[in-house]
This record gives structure tokens, sequence and C-alpha cells, in this order.
């Protein structure tokens, strides 16, 4: 299974790779009152990343409640 996750890992990097290789052409971001203007391609690449980093975060959040549950109830004399 493990080998499962890891191809399709690597096959969705591949299309976002050559997508953002595909569409370079530069696009405005505005965000309260900053403004940033960057290249589709680095825009996808950082908004993947960020997804990775906040996806990663809540799935350890989450495992780390499930176990703190499991271990009350465990704990708790019947």
């Amino acid at each position: 299974m493990r080998y499962i996750y890891m191809t399709l890992i690597i096959l969705f990097t591949a299309v976002v790779l050559i997508f953002t290789i595909q569409n370079s052409a530069p696009v405005t971001l505005a965000f309260l009152s900053a403004k940033a203007t960057l290249s589709v391609s680095v825009l996808v690449i950082l908004v993947y990343l960020f997804g990775m980093l906040t996806g990663g975060s809540a799935l350890m959040l989450v495992r780390s409640l499930f176990k703190g549950a499991r271990k009350k109830s465990a704990t708790k004399p019947a």
C-alpha cells in the first residue's frame, strides 16, 4: 500500500510541475492592503507547499487528539 501512495504522490507532483511550467503568465494577488505580482507557476508551487504543510499539521493534530482520547478512556476505572 505504501508504494501505491508514493506512486500517487509522485504522479500528482509531476502533474503540478507540468502545469506550472506551461502556465508562466504573471498574476496579481491582493490580500487586505497588500498586493504581489507572481507568475502562476510560482503561485501554484507556493499554494501546493502551503497545502502540504497545513494538511500534514491538521492530520497530526487529529491523530494526537484521538490518541489522547484513547489513553483517557483506557485509564478510567470501570
